[in-house]
């Protein structure tokens, strides 16, 4: 398992490509203009076979309609965030000043969902608390795995629950979620660099004890 981590659009936000190793790829949340990732995966010689959404504000989701387009991937996304994708007051496009191509859904992503993309596979992990329907993942091929967690937990921080959907006491459920995942493995957050569940338990003051 192969990954790849492309900042996009005006936030910054981190896109990934992951691939299975066999040509087969997927998009983590699609930020910005798409022309990195098209980039990359004709250098890589990729296919891309969905794209996988952890929640539906602005910044994640503002090149989704452009390279679905461009790539005729299968958009999954969070069933509770699904309102988003139109609404620009609640995916913050508004608050940005930006207009967003509107985009539909071709799977809706629930709590404990597990789905794949060529040789990997997806776990989802319903984590409210940013918003409604934040989702993580858990991608697992031949034993490895690692952890894309939007913007529930980042490296040594967590997401905002003060924006429209956040939820305080939702969030603290759900990083308690986190916390009790078994092992360790890279985490892929949705801003910032990237970081393993390990050091979290130990560093982040949301995550420790």
């Amino acid at each position: 398992m192969n990954y790849k981590r492309i900042p996009l659009g005006p936030l910054w936000t981190n896109s990934y490509v992951i691939d299975d190793g066999r040509g087969t790829a997927f998009c983590i949340d699609a930020g910005g203009d798409p022309a990195d990732v098209l980039g990359y995966l004709r250098n890589e010689r990729l296919k891309l076979a969905a794209i996988v959404l952890t929640h539906g504000h602005m910044d994640h989701i503002l090149g989704c309609a452009a390279l679905k387009e461009a790539t005729g991937a299968v958009l999954y996304v969070p069933a509770d965030d699904e309102p988003l994708l139109a609404d620009p007051n609640r995916n913050l496009a508004s608050e940005f000043g930006c207009e967003i191509e509107a985009v539909q859904p071709d799977r809706l992503v629930r709590d404990g969902d597990v789905f794949s993309v060529g040789g990997i596979s997806l776990t989802a992990l319903h984590t409210p608390g940013h918003t409604k329907g934040s989702t993580c993942y858990i991608a697992e091929q031949g034993g490895e795995k690692l952890l894309v967690s939007g913007d529930t937990l980042f490296a040594r921080s967590i997401g905002r629950t003060d924006l429209s959907g956040g939820d305080s006491e939702a969030m603290s459920r759900s990083l308690a979620r986190l916390n009790a995942i078994a092992g360790d493995m890279p985490v892929l957050p949705g801003h910032g660099p990237e970081t393993t569940l390990q050091k979290e338990r130990e560093w982040n003051p949301f995550l420790k004890g």
